[in-house]
């Protein structure tokens, strides 16, 4: 039935709403006159497409002041200051853990040298006492050494103790020659501590002052656990409050495998403290409270964005239920789930959640200046994942210009079947990366986990060290050296020329079809269909006029009602 039979036909207009009427379905049943339906139909065309405007466009229909896109640049800009402020905080934190932990393994690990992480292991009886007993003298003699400013941690008044604590098997006999063991394999902990103290200088402490041997055949791990702590003093020179940091240090030597290496590593758990008693001269606590000020109108402009987006949102989806009313009321149609979509603006919801992410980030980041919290980690995630949404919510505004608007155009139309192309691929891709790792990861080192071989795989997709790749893989076994040559041929084959290719030709066809049409126009759906029949320009003023239409329309249509 045509809308022209329908309005023609006034029964329908006073049909009565059942209860189990929408809201804005019975509404509409409530309209009486054909003339006030008709205008009802030109009111939403007109309400559509003033929805769908650009910010220029809804300036010149109603004056509306694009505030919300005002606010995204002032946004974009307050929030990479604060990033850049906070990332360069960041680098200076990193940068102390780093280069501690490396002063560390040059204080404690004997003979050490830079990059010897994965190469650093003993070989004799000998070697293993003199490293223990080395990492304790030099423990001992800390403060006379260090060219930092390292202490012993306090607990109270005493100065923690160094544990050295031997791990073995409970009991055990073990004779290669005879290809005979008897052992239980229970794991015991023996612990010896020793207190802070300075030696003379000729002093060291050694096997004959300890009472410490080691049963190699027995012998699973001997860690050495020591706390010590430090000022990170270097902040003071950019104008910020230094911090206070706590080290747990664990020197292990690991002996699980008794194969005669003995590797060496050393463990840095870092803790950052907020500072007990400090005083620092000068401006530096005047700029913290510069940055609080800023970081608290960030917190503002976000929060002034979260609740504009917010507000879209919700009329967006007010709306479409009213459309959907309508549909079904006038054309008896479901609205079809596409055109309902196109009611929920994704950017807004983009742009909503960087206001939230940013807000707890700025809060954090408060805390962190007034010392009472010490989530770097933590804040930078959170400002940083902001900021990229951040701009890549500003997208959203080139979008309303067509010589912009491609690269948005081509990734929306190509995204389902990306999607679906990347599911088939993953599957052959999860295969390669559990085989390799079984089979090659003995002997190759970028497969020695699932994680390396992922990355050592993709890495081979975009071309990158293919050759090293090749190359070390060890020769000890001719068998699984022709399996590598076989699993990595085809890999590259597979994934290189097919997969890859494929997945590029499905990215330029869309792009082609979005030029096509940029060029020949869109198909329309039925949504665009029932806009584009409202032919008033934004600067015609009928939009102006338009919520003072609805307003004397539902006052007409009540008082109608009332007579009846």
């Amino acid at each position: 039935m045509t809308l022209l039979a329908k309005m023609e036909t006034p029964e329908v207009a006073v049909s009565s709403c059942s209860a189990h009427d929408d809201e804005d379905l019975c509404g509409y049943k409530r309209h009486l006159s054909v003339s006030q339906e008709g205008l009802l139909e030109d009111q939403l065309r007109r309400k559509l497409k003033f929805f769908f405007m650009n910010p220029c466009e809804k300036f010149w229909a109603r004056g509306r002041k694009p505030w919300k896109l005002g606010i995204q640049l002032l946004k974009i800009a307050m929030v990479t200051i604060q990033l850049v402020v906070f990332g360069l905080s960041n680098q200076m934190v990193v940068a102390f853990k780093e280069e501690n932990t490396v002063a560390f393994k040059h204080l404690f690990l004997k003979g050490y040298m830079d990059r010897m992480d994965d190469t650093y292991a003993v070989y004799t009886q000998r070697d293993v006492y003199d490293q223990i007993f080395f990492a304790i003298n030099q423990y001992l003699q800390l403060p006379n050494i260090s060219v930092g400013n390292h202490a012993y941690e306090k607990r109270g008044a005493e100065e923690t103790a160094l544990a050295v604590c031997q791990q073995f098997y409970k009991r055990g006999t073990i004779c290669p020659g005879n290809d005979t063991f008897d052992i239980d394999p229970e794991i015991v902990t023996d612990c010896l501590y020793i207190e802070p103290m300075t030696p003379l200088d000729n002093t060291t402490v050694g096997k004959h002052n300890l009472n410490f041997t080691l049963d190699f055949h027995r012998l699973v791990t001997v860690q050495l656990m020591f706390n010590l702590k430090a000022i990170n003093l270097q902040t003071v020179r950019h104008h910020e409050l230094p911090d206070c940091y706590d080290f747990t240090l664990t020197i292990v030597f690991d002996n699980k495998a008794h194969s005669g290496r003995i590797k060496i590593s050393l463990d840095n758990d870092i803790a950052i403290r907020e500072c007990k008693d400090w005083h620092v001269s000068g401006s530096i606590q005047k700029n913290t409270h510069y940055m609080m000020i800023f970081d608290a109108f960030v917190i503002l402009t976000c929060l002034a964005s979260l609740i504009l987006c917010t507000r879209s949102v919700v009329k967006g989806i007010r709306l479409q239920r009213e459309f959907v009313s309508f549909f079904l009321y006038y054309y008896k149609k479901e609205v079809s789930f596409s055109d309902q979509m196109e009611f929920v603006n994704g950017w807004y919801i983009l742009i909503m959640v960087s206001d939230v992410l940013t807000i707890v980030g700025s809060t954090l980041k408060m805390e962190i200046q007034a010392k009472s919290l010490t989530s770097y980690d933590v804040c930078s995630i959170l400002l940083g994942t902001s900021t990229m949404l951040v701009w890549l919510g500003v997208i959203r505004y080139l979008g309303f210009f067509q010589k912009y608007n491609l690269l948005i155009l081509t990734l929306r139309a190509a995204l389902p079947n990306v999607m679906r192309f990347c599911c088939c691929a993953a599957m052959i891709y999860l295969g390669y990366c559990f085989c390799g790792w079984i089979v090659l990861g003995p002997y190759h080192v970028k497969f020695r986990s699932l994680n390396m071989v992922s990355e050592c795989l993709f890495s081979l997709i975009n071309g990158d060290d293919m050759f090293a790749t090749f190359a070390k893989m060890q020769q000890k076994s001719y068998l699984v050296w022709l399996f590598s040559r076989i699993y990595l041929y085809s890999f590259i084959s597979l994934f290189i020329y097919m997969v890859l290719s494929l997945f590029i030709a499905l990215i330029t066809d869309t792009y082609e079809t979005v030029k096509h049409y940029q060029q020949d126009g869109f198909p329309e759906t039925e949504l665009q269909r029932f806009i584009s029949q409202c032919k008033d320009l934004p600067n015609s003023g009928r939009y102006r006029l338009e919520e003072e239409s609805s307003a004397s329309l539902f006052c007409c249509c009540n008082g109608c009602s009332e007579h009846m």
